[in-house]
């Protein structure tokens, strides 16, 4: 009997992907409209509605167990769905690649990248949790999002660390996937983004406005992410050619950076958005003091100077607060707000990966305290402390710990599946089991059988 819960399998990979095709599907000769006349019309928005509401049963109700469907990536770092069902994914170490069931396909490796090392995969070279990570730090190939009017418009956008004369920094690049050589089509989109051996967040997406969100880092230069000035510790929001949106919020300062939509953030590793269209954000903090935050236009989130609840108290209401603010280190990383039927208890929940804490996360989030699940046994918690963000009030749960190792990103595919990433091999997990041999990978997390 098969007993390992990585059972490698590719059954049913993205049926949508057979269903439609995935080459040639009636995309437009013309390569010189970037947007493709997005509307911009939060309305418009497949996803949108207004009156949903949060569950209230428990999260937990449903086990789930990982399909590996790709082994031995490179430190893969995010995901990304096209309508057709192709999956991009991003390697640290420089690559953008395509998986359509089948194989991988590098769509580009762009040379001013820097040079972002791996560990080997298998337990025969154990890297130590002291080492803190391999060659290139925390940066090189990170984010990727889809053009909204893929395959129409065949536009993939990656975020990165690059190689410049004057040192690093990070910057979002399209390419039209389309084409004989995808990386000379390369056009740059925004850059001048300050980059660091830490804290380059680095996740890029479309929202339900069309525009393209990034979270930026502090770059370990804590006090850039209050100067309004710069684009680090940020989210930042344009359109597909890189354009501050014409809507984004005035900011204080001599000379705002009109591309940012918030400030005052650490290490921002996740954009997903409520039903409503309400963007969220997961944060990575110091010696724990991560958070999930509910992002306002315009607003601070106070870091480097505020970050613990008596902090937030003496700032009143200057600076945001977060959904939830963590005691111990979850590291949180890349999720989205799940809507997909795949695993039912989770539906209408945010659901997230943790590096440090080496598991996926499922929070809830309710208007009021008499609608959430309760928190349960060891793997779970509630965050109603009345100096929160008082939007809402939020349970959490936690599953497959260390079962995958660090958990970088989960998706939802167009399928209605989610699907997740590992980071075992940058250095950093803990423990003696990861990386495995077959690190790291990429799963599909489906109701266990």
């Amino acid at each position: 009997m098969d007993t390992d819960p990585l059972r490698r399998t590719r059954r049913g990979f993205l049926s949508l992907a057979g269903a439609v095709g995935l080459a040639g599907c009636g995309r437009l000769a013309e390569r010189d409209r970037p947007e493709y006349d997005l509307d911009h019309d939060v309305a418009s928005w497949a996803g949108y509605d207004p009156d949903w509401e949060a569950p209230t049963g428990p999260s937990l109700a449903t086990s789930v167990a990982p399909e590996v469907l790709v082994e031995n990536l490179e430190i893969p770092w995010d995901l990304a769905f096209a309508p057709t069902g192709e999956l991009f994914v991003t390697e640290r170490t420089g690559r953008v690649r395509r998986f359509d069931g089948d194989g991988l396909e590098t769509v580009a490796a762009p040379d001013a990248v820097i040079d972002a090392g791996a560990m080997p995969p298998g337990p025969d070279e154990k890297p130590f949790w002291e080492t803190w990570f391999v060659e290139g730090g925390e940066g090189g190939m990170l984010g990727v999002a889809v053009h909204p009017k893929y395959p129409e418009a065949p536009y993939v956008f990656a975020y990165f660390t690059a190689e410049t004369d004057d040192g690093k920094e990070n910057r979002v690049v399209r390419y039209d996937v389309d084409a004989a050589d995808p990386a000379q089509t390369a056009t740059t989109v925004v850059d001048g983004v300050p980059a660091g051996g830490v804290h380059n967040g680095g996740r890029i997406a479309f929202g339900p406005d069309d525009y393209l969100w990034i979270t930026t880092g502090d770059a370990g230069r804590g006090p850039l992410a209050r100067d309004t000035s710069s684009p680090a510790g940020s989210v930042l929001r344009v359109d597909a050619a890189g354009d501050p949106a014409p809507d984004n919020p005035d900011l204080p300062g001599d000379d705002p950076d009109p591309r940012i939509f918030t400030y005052g953030h650490r290490n921002p590793q996740c954009i997903t958005w409520l039903p409503d269209a309400t963007p969220v954000v997961t944060e990575h903090g110091p010696d724990g003091r991560d958070e999930v935050n509910r992002l306002i236009a315009g607003a601070d989130y106070g870091w480097p100077d505020v970050r613990t609840p008596d902090e937030y108290r003496d700032a009143g209401g200057d600076v945001r607060r977060p959904l939830l603010s963590t005691d111990e280190s979850w590291a949180p990383c890349g999720g989205v707000f799940y809507t997909g039927d795949a695993v039912p208890a989770w539906t209408d929940r945010l659901v997230f990966g943790s590096l440090v804490a080496q598991r996926v996360n499922v929070v809830t989030l309710a208007e009021s305290a008499d609608r959430l699940p309760p928190a349960e046994g060891g793997n779970g918690r509630r965050f109603d402390a009345p100096w929160l963000d008082d939007a809402y009030v939020a349970t959490a749960h936690w599953t497959l710990t260390d079962v995958l190792g660090r958990v970088r990103h989960v998706e939802q595919g167009p399928d209605g599946h989610l699907y997740a990433i590992t980071s075992n091999r940058d250095g950093r997990p803990k423990g003696e089991v990861f990386p495995r041999r077959r690190d790291d990978v990429l799963v599909r997390l489906t109701p266990a059988e």
